[in-house]
């Protein structure tokens, strides 16, 4: 291997390391951002390549925008807190019945919002349902982790990734139901027998019920509307065939607008509750995908598969499956699911483009930043004074993402 290429991996696998890791608490931009800036640096990625890899993730820092817009302007206005009562009261008592209907709406809003809307909207409203509830907040909080990578290919727009590996080839919604409805149900189904019997003990105590529903503030209303809004643009957008980023940030903008506009109230404590820090790491991971381009290793990639594939179609398809599930959490599903896009566009089968976002999609649910979702799920936590380590995430992800991921990799094939 040429010495430039070793360097660019050098320093790709010490930026990994360091988001995966964050040694010294310093956050994960940080690291992802060091290595970006060490390949330019160092002379190893030309200044416009790099500049040309952050513009391809406009579109990504759009639609977090947009969603980390309406997250917060949903907590600030009393949304979550209203939720959070309205499902304690429905649990009666139950925390077992609290954890299904969790998960439930887990389901819905990765389904029909994407995964990081789970991450980032969810999480916090599942925090207070639990605090709400006197309840151990960690089993449900799983949920929204799991949940939002385990319902994240039963649509294009579930997550973001899956228009990434498809791109131009993308195919129409009946027949991308066709493909994915089985794996989805069965990745869904295996992920909550999973969560159910590892939180099974927590999950054995009970809970509050006596919890009065207060009434919905004006402005969590207007909230919880620019919610249902944006989830129709962006099913309007997928339908259409159209980028999400931009609907996303608009609808996301005009409802925080609104709702100023109702308050009379000035921007800055929304602005201020933004996690910003979100977008400088995926444009340091963009760069950082750009420089691990340069060594020739996505040509050598799609070879290997498409040889593979000329052998044996389900052989390479459960290699590409199990491979990018692994690679993401080696690296973060983000930029291994750019270089699937990039695969994906070669001449392989549509059965190895499917294991492929599968494994992107659904592998990511065995360490805690195998996915962008996740690392906005362990923001969010923090936000909320709560914390969980990556080895506590990682021993129960051994047990929730493997059999779900073998399950929804045998049903594709079967598609």
């Amino acid at each position: 291997m040429p010495a430039a290429a070793e360097a660019i991996w050098t320093i790709a696998a010490l930026a990994t390391a360091g988001v995966i890791l964050r040694p010294w608490r310093l956050a994960e931009a940080i690291w992802a951002v060091a290595g970006a800036a060490a390949l330019v640096l160092f002379g190893l990625l030309p200044w416009a390549d790099a500049l040309r890899a952050v513009g391809q993730g406009t579109d990504v820092y759009l639609f977090l925008i947009g969603m980390m817009l309406l997250a917060e302007l949903a907590r600030q206005e009393g949304l979550f807190d209203w939720l959070a009562a309205y499902a304690t009261r429905h649990a009666r008592g139950s925390a077992k019945r609290l954890f299904a209907l969790v998960y439930l709406v887990g389901i819905l809003v990765t389904v029909f919002l994407s995964n990081d809307a789970t991450a980032v909207v969810l999480t916090p409203a599942v925090y207070a349902a639990a605090r709400a509830a006197r309840a151990e907040p960690l089993p449900y909080l799983f949920i929204c982790a799991f949940i939002a990578n385990a319902a994240s290919f039963v649509l294009p727009i579930s997550n973001p990734a899956n228009l990434v590996i498809f791109g131009s080839r993308m195919p129409s919604l009946l027949h991308w139901l066709a493909a994915f409805a089985l794996p989805s149900a069965l990745a869904i189904l295996a992920t909550f027998v999973a969560l159910r019997l590892t939180q099974g003990r927590a999950l054995a105590a009970a809970i509050a019920g006596d919890i009065d529903l207060p009434r919905l503030p004006d402005g969590a209303g207007l909230a919880a509307s620019g919610i249902a809004v944006t989830a129709l643009v962006l099913l309007t957008a997928s339908a259409l065939d159209q980028p999400l980023g931009l609907p996303t940030f608009l609808a996301g903008s005009l409802s925080a607008g609104l709702v100023l506009l109702h308050r009379r109230a000035a921007p800055w404590a929304l602005l201020r509750g933004v996690s910003w820090s979100v977008l400088p790491l995926v444009g340091g991971l963009f760069v950082l995908v750009a420089g691990v381009a340069r060594t020739g290793v996505l040509e050598r990639l799609t070879l290997a598969l498409q040889a593979m594939a000329e052998r044996s179609v389900d052989q390479a398809a459960w290699a590409a499956g199990l491979l990018s599930a692994l690679a993401c959490n080696l690296a973060n599903n983000l930029p291994v699911g750019l270089v699937a896009g990039s695969i994906g566009q070669g001449r392989i089968p549509p059965q190895v483009t499917r294991a492929l976002l599968i494994g992107i999609d659904l592998g990511p649910n065995l360490s805690v930043t195998g996915s962008l979702a996740t690392i906005l799920w362990l923001v969010a936590l923090r936000r909320e004074g709560a914390h969980v380590g990556a080895w506590q995430f990682l021993r129960l992800g051994l047990v929730v993402m493997p059999p779900a991921l073998l399950l929804a990799l045998a049903a594709v094939l079967l598609a």
